[in-house]
């Protein structure tokens, strides 16, 4: 306890004092207190303030637009790493919070790009504290982002994507390659779509997520339910795009596939347009990596990106 108080003047004349001060003044006080008795009666008051805490910081991203599953995520992460430490907020320092990093990370055999995920929140944790006035100084500056593999991932640039266009031979090609494109579904979401799906009005796109696979031309999946549909808007374009598309599918079924091949099928359609376009890679996928590199490029956050893309867990999206 007597450690935790002198650390704590320690930190608030940090902007005061040069090194050897800081020094003198920790053995200074550390003579003064010796001897002394100090009850945890302040430390469990403070433990006391946590959750209203936390509560005012989820309130502030909720106000910044934050998402649900967002805030959910933001509270989970924070709330875990103060019940392990077991502190007040407002006494955790930065070894405190290298060191369950590490535990964690050993615990949970967790990836880099995990463990510096959670870093990333609790640094906008703690510098929104700073930023109100609860701490004089984050504990998170001194802990850097951790280092993670570079894993280079194929992506199409908006001329690549033009020339594709140009030279495709059917209606439903530019139509195929837009909507992977522009909405980051998989191949297999996209050869699962019907009329039903698309609302060319509010220009959403409802995906199921319980497909399983293709066999032949029929679409294997599990029952709809509430969560196993998520909804996506398409820019205007692609609303347009699609409203001309099934104009031209007479006497479609509004319960049948918009597109009745399989992936491969669907792959060996388009690759002698793609190849005449003179763009060299024709995997499809690539067109999903796109835009979950365009929406990095325009700031999106993390977890938003996850969401738009389908992803159960925010690792997944950060490894795209």
């Amino acid at each position: 306890m007597k450690q935790q108080i002198i650390s704590e003047v320690v930190q608030q004349m940090l902007p005061h004092l040069d090194n050897a001060q800081m020094q003198q003044l920790q053995k200074v006080l550390e003579n003064a207190l010796f001897g002394c008795e100090i009850t945890a009666q302040t430390e469990k008051s403070d433990t006391d303030n946590n959750p209203k805490l936390i509560d005012a910081f989820v309130a502030a991203k909720r106000i910044e637009g934050c998402s649900e599953k967002t805030l959910k995520y933001y509270r989970t992460t924070i709330e875990t790493m103060v019940a392990s430490i077991n502190k007040g907020i407002r006494h955790i320092q930065t070894e405190d919070l290298r060191s369950y990093l590490t535990d964690y990370q050993g615990k949970n055999q967790s990836s880099r790009v995990t463990i510096d995920n959670i870093r990333r929140i609790l640094s906008s944790f703690f510098s929104w504290l700073e930023d109100e006035d609860y701490i004089l100084k984050s504990p998170v500056r001194r802990i850097h982002k951790v280092k993670t593999a570079t894993n280079i991932k194929e992506t199409y640039t908006d001329e690549d994507l033009e020339k594709m266009r140009d030279n495709c031979a059917e209606l439903r090609d530019p139509a195929m390659i837009d909507m992977l494109a522009s909405t980051g579904m998989r191949i297999g979401e996209l050869l699962a779509l019907t009329y039903n799906d698309i609302n060319l009005e509010e220009k959403t796109i409802s995906i199921n997520k319980s497909y399983q696979r293709l066999k032949g031309k029929d679409m294997i999946t599990q029952p709809k339910t509430p969560k196993s549909i998520r909804v996506i808007t398409m820019p205007d374009f692609l609303a347009e795009e699609f409203r001309e598309y099934c104009s031209h599918l007479y006497g479609i079924m509004k319960k049948e596939r918009l597109f009745r091949f399989t992936k491969s099928h669907m792959e060996h359609c388009m690759a002698t347009g793609i190849e005449r376009s003179g763009v060299k890679r024709i995997r499809l996928h690539d067109l999903r990596h796109s835009h979950a590199s365009m929406l990095v490029d325009m700031g999106v956050a993390p977890l938003e990106i996850a969401e738009r893309l389908g992803h159960e867990k925010v690792e997944t999206t950060l490894n795209t």
